[in-house]
């Protein structure tokens, strides 16, 4: 067996859960998650890395995941306008209660939004940060994490958002942290 292979192995065995855990954040829903993880790691190892250690693999892992959401709603995207346009959709509704949990109201979001929110309050990156792992500009990171405030807003039932305090406090709740 290949030293790659023994790695996976090892990745999978003792990350595994976790990884699948922090991909639900970024997908919504667990058999997502498990593709996302499974995604990732197959883009991760596809290529020669002096990846040494399980630590050094769940990283890369983690970093690889975002862009591959990015990548997958700008797809899914396109398809749905084509789709909207060939078919008049009946208009979106939900049954939006205070109990709605963060992974539900993250689903809610665009991808990139989404991603955003994930990398700026559950991996605790500055907006700098975000930019750098996602190549964007700062701005451009500050611009999706309003959007996503302003979307999350009502779905987690918190009627003010001042600070970044805040919105860390509610997903620390819903969480059950």
């Amino acid at each position: 067996m290949a030293r790659w292979q023994e790695l996976v192995e090892r990745l999978l065995a003792e990350r595994g859960p976790r990884l699948i855990a922090y991909a639900a954040l970024l997908v919504g829903r667990d058999g997502d998650a498990e593709d996302l993880v499974h995604d990732a790691i197959v883009k991760v190892f596809s290529r020669p890395r002096p990846l040494r250690t399980v630590d050094e693999a769940e990283a890369y892992v983690r970093s690889a995941m975002p862009s591959i959401v990015i990548d997958k709603g700008r797809s899914a995207t396109s398809k749905r306008r084509a789709v909207t346009r060939a078919f008049e959709r009946p208009p979106y509704t939900a049954d939006l209660d205070a109990g709605l949990d963060v992974r539900a109201a993250l689903r809610e979001l665009p991808p990139r939004e989404q991603v955003c929110i994930v990398l700026r309050f559950f991996d605790d990156l500055t907006v700098p940060q975000v930019a750098a792992r996602l190549g964007l500009a700062e701005g451009t990171v500050k611009r999706y994490l309003a959007d996503a405030r302003a979307r999350l807003l009502p779905l987690l039932d918190v009627t003010e958002w001042e600070d970044d305090e805040e919105i860390t406090d509610v997903v620390s709740t819903r969480r059950g942290d």
